[in-house]
């Protein structure tokens, strides 16, 4: 399925290597919604995988309007999508079964898919992210999902972790709130209100990653850098996982594009969805 016109070269790593979790950052990850795990690619892998990744994500990005010319999502990344699809370094990188296997563990589950990748760099002088919750968008009937986010290259505490809402995950969905200044504001109350601690881990290494719930709410900081902040992130779901009905027209968008021929009550496995990792 994936192709690629590249002249970097293919990665020889494979990432099937386990990266075994403790109990602690389990449990911490079931009771935060969040948690990072330092070294999850080691730096020789990603002086193979970077640049590939971040050649991809420039060959494919069709965002080329000035900042001050975009709203307030599109100041927040640049966004490319499935590039898993498109490219084959991007493609060992996106299915390799230690991230896969990780999210299994984290959730507690026998398998995972692979809803889609997504390149996001945000650039110098790029905006904050606003508070949202992930699974705002997606039509899947569960609370199995998570997101990896790992930077492809060293980040300082300005530009990096994000901030998670601890605990915020629990409540699901939290109403018809895509990103946005008015999401920032309502979740910024939200949080306040609730007393949810706000984390972030502060510094980031290429290769280390967060990985986070559908349902926890987070948000960035802005780039004051004069580097690109390069950020590669899987989405996975349990493997069983049904399509539910659309919540909002992000979610019948989306039921279209990364979920093609399923409708409401199939299970979540089209093609763009493979099995990443299964126990046994």
């Amino acid at each position: 399925m994936a192709s690629t016109s590249s002249a970097v070269s293919l990665p020889t790593s494979d990432l099937s290597e386990e990266y075994t979790l403790t109990a602690d950052q389990i449990a911490g990850y079931q009771r935060d919604g969040h948690v990072i795990l330092r070294g999850l690619a080691s730096p020789a892998e990603m002086a193979e995988y970077s640049p590939a990744i971040v050649d991809a994500a420039d060959r494919f990005n069709v965002e080329h309007r000035p900042l001050e010319e975009r709203d307030t999502y599109g100041k927040a990344f640049l966004q490319i999508m499935n590039l898993w699809i498109k490219d084959e370094a991007v493609r060992r990188y996106t299915l390799a079964k230690r991230f896969a296997k990780v999210a299994a563990d984290l959730m507690g589950v026998d398998g995972v898919r692979i809803y889609h990748d997504q390149a996001l760099f945000k650039e110098p002088g790029g905006g904050p992210t606003p508070w949202h919750q992930d699974q705002f968008y997606w039509p899947l009937d569960t609370n199995n999902t998570v997101t990896l986010w790992m930077p492809l290259v060293d980040i300082p505490a300005q530009v990096g972790s994000m901030v998670f809402g601890s605990g915020s995950q629990v409540d699901g969905y939290l109403g018809d709130l895509p990103i946005s200044d008015t999401s920032q504001a309502e979740f910024e109350k939200f949080i306040a209100e609730r007393g949810f601690k706000r984390t972030s881990y502060g510094a980031m290494s290429a290769g280390d990653a967060t990985y986070h719930s559908g349902w926890t709410l987070h948000s960035a900081p802005g780039n004051p850098t004069p580097n690109m902040r390069s950020v590669m992130t899987i989405i996975y779901f349990a493997d069983g996982t049904r399509c539910s009905q659309p919540k909002n027209e992000n979610q019948v968008s989306d039921l279209r594009s990364w979920l093609p021929g399923r409708k409401v009550g199939d299970f979540a496995a089209s093609e763009l969805n493979p099995l990443v990792f299964k126990r046994g």
